[in-house]
C-alpha cells in the first residue's frame, strides 16, 4: 500500500476534483472518506473502488439520460465532527443526490444523524461497521455493505476459542467503532466460555500506554484483546506490550489491519503471535472474480491491491448508488431508498460488477434486477444492514500476512 506521503498527495488531487464545478450534465454523488487520518492508508484502496464503479458507469451510457455520474470528494479524517462538517459540504455545497461513507463509524454516525438524515439524503457506507449504526432513527436512509460487528466480534471471540484462549484481557479505543465491536466481543467471548481477565478503555494519539498494560497483564491472561485503528494508538499498544515482556499474543479486528503494524512490530515478534479479522469476499466467487480483474489493471500500479480491506465494499456501495438513481428513473431523494431495495434484492436479472450497460437497458424495459456484488449479494434488512463474510489474517512463515476465510 501507499505510503503516507503518496497518501497526502492523493488527499489533495482527491479533493481538487471534488472543488469543480458540475455541469449541468453531472449527476453529482458524495463520497466522504478518511482521506487523512488514522486509517488513512486503507481508505485510499476504497475511493479508488467507488471511483471504478463510476468510471463503469460513464463508460457504458452513464446515468439516465446520459449524464455523467461525479463523485465529489470530502475528507471524513475518521472523526465524528469533521464526518459532520464533510457531509455539509457535500449536501450543501455540492448538491450530493446521495452520499457513500462516511469510512468510520464515528464520522458516519456524526454525519447522518446532524446532515444527512434530517435533509432526507440516502447514505450508504462501505466500511462503517459500529452496531449502534443499526440502532439509528434514520428513516429508512442509511444503509451499509460492510456487516456490523454485531457480526465480526462473535466471529473473532470463535476463533479465539478455537485457539484455545480461556482468559484474554481486553482494551478498547475510546471511538464508536473500536467500543462497539469490544463490547460484542467481551460478551461473545463470555457465552463461549472464556473469561476476561481486565477491561480498559484508552485514549488513542498517547505516546505511551504502558501503565494501562501493566494493570491489564496482571490478571493471568494468555493474551491481549486489542480494538483500536493501528494508526492511532494499536501499534503502540503492541510494541509497549513486547519490549516490556506484558504481553505477547494479541487478536484484533479490521481497524488493525494493514502491512504497517508487520513493518514497525517486525514479522518475526508477530509470527504466531496475532490474529485480525476483517471483512472478507469470497475470491471463487464470479462477481468478485470480475470486479477483481478490472481493479487490478486499474489501479496496481498506484499499490492498490483488489483484495484491500472494503475496496470491493467500495465498488458496491458505489455501483449501488448508481442502479437506485437508474432504477428510481431521476435524481428525487425520497425515491433513493425504496429503489436502492429494489435493485439490490432478487428476484430479477441478475447483474454482476461491471455490467452497467446490462443493467441499463434490463430497467429501462421494465425488467426487475438484482445486483449481485463483489461482496455478496448485498440484500439488506430492515435496518439497512447485511450480513456479510469475514477472514482471518495471521503472520505465517513470510513477511506478510497469511489469509484465511471463515466459512
Amino acid at each position: 500500500m501507499l505510503k503516507t506521503v503518496k497518501q497526502v498527495m492523493l488527499a489533495g488531487s482527491m479533493l481538487a476534483v471534488a472543488m469543480t464545478a458540475a455541469s449541468a450534465d453531472d449527476i453529482v454523488v458524495g463520497s466522504a472518506a478518511g482521506i487523512t487520518g488514522p486509517i488513512a492508508e486503507l481508505v485510499a484502496p476504497i475511493v479508488a473502488g467507488r471511483e471504478l464503479a463510476a468510471k463503469h458507469v460513464n463508460e457504458q451510457g452513464g446515468l439516465l439520460d446520459g449524464d455523467t455520474l461525479v463523485l465529489a470528494h470530502a475528507d471524513s479524517q475518521c472523526d465524528p465532527t469533521a464526518g459532520v462538517d464533510a457531509g455539509n459540504k457535500l449536501v450543501n455545497i455540492e448538491q450530493s443526490v446521495a452520499i457513500i461513507g462516511a469510512s468510520c463509524s464515528g464520522a458516519t454516525n456524526g454525519m447522518v444523524q446532524s446532515v444527512t438524515i434530517p435533509a432526507g439524503v440516502m447514505s450508504i457506507s462501505d466500511s462503517a461497521t459500529a452496531p449502534s449504526i443499526t440502532e439509528l432513527d434514520d428513516n429508512d436512509l442509511v444503509f451499509r455493505v460492510a456487516a456490523s460487528d454485531a457480526y465480526q466480534g462473535v466471529a473473532l471471540a470463535q476463533l479465539a476459542i478455537n485457539a484455545g484462549y480461556t482468559k484474554l484481557a481486553m482494551t478498547f479505543s475510546n471511538d464508536d467503532y473500536n467500543a462497539g465491536i469490544a463490547s460484542v466481543f467481551e460478551q461473545a467471548f463470555k457465552d463461549l466460555g472464556g473469561e476476561i481477565t481486565g477491561s480498559q478503555m484508552h485514549e488513542p494519539e498517547k505516546q505511551s500506554y504502558r501503565s494501562e498494560l501493566s494493570t491489564l497483564s496482571g490478571g493471568g491472561a494468555e493474551g491481549l484483546a486489542l480494538f483500536a485503528y493501528y494508526g492511532s494508538s494499536g501499534i503502540t499498544i503492541v510494541r509497549n506490550s513486547l519490549e516490556n515482556g506484558l504481553f505477547g499474543k494479541f487478536l484484533a479486528a479490521d481497524g488493525m489491519f494493514d502491512t504497517s503494524v508487520i513493518e514497525q512490530i517486525g514479522a518475526d515478534a508477530l509470527r504466531g503471535n496475532i490474529m485480525i479479522t476483517q471483512a472478507a469476499s469470497d475470491d471463487a466467487n464470479v462477481s468478485y472474480q470480475a470486479y477483481a480483474a478490472a481493479y487490478g489493471p486499474a489501479y496496481e500500479s498506484q499499490g492498490y491491491a483488489a483484495s484491500a480491506p472494503y475496496a470491493a465494499h467500495g465498488y458496491d456501495a458505489a455501483f449501488l448508488v448508481a442502479l437506485a438513481i437508474e432504477k428510481a428513473g431521476s435524481t428525487d431523494r425520497a425515491a433513493m431508498s425504496a429503489a436502492l431495495r429494489e435493485v439490490a434484492s432478487g428476484p430479477g436479472t441478475v447483474i454482476r460488477p461491471g455490467e452497467w450497460a446490462k443493467a441499463k437497458a434490463a430497467i429501462a424495459a421494465g425488467e426487475d434486477i438484482n445486483y449481485e456484488g463483489a461482496v455478496g449479494n448485498n440484500d439488506f434488512d430492515a435496518n439497512g444492514d447485511v450480513t456479510g463474510m469475514f477472514s482471518v489474517n495471521t503472520v505465517g512463515d513470510g513477511e506478510g500476512y497469511t489469509t484465511d476465510l471463515i466459512r
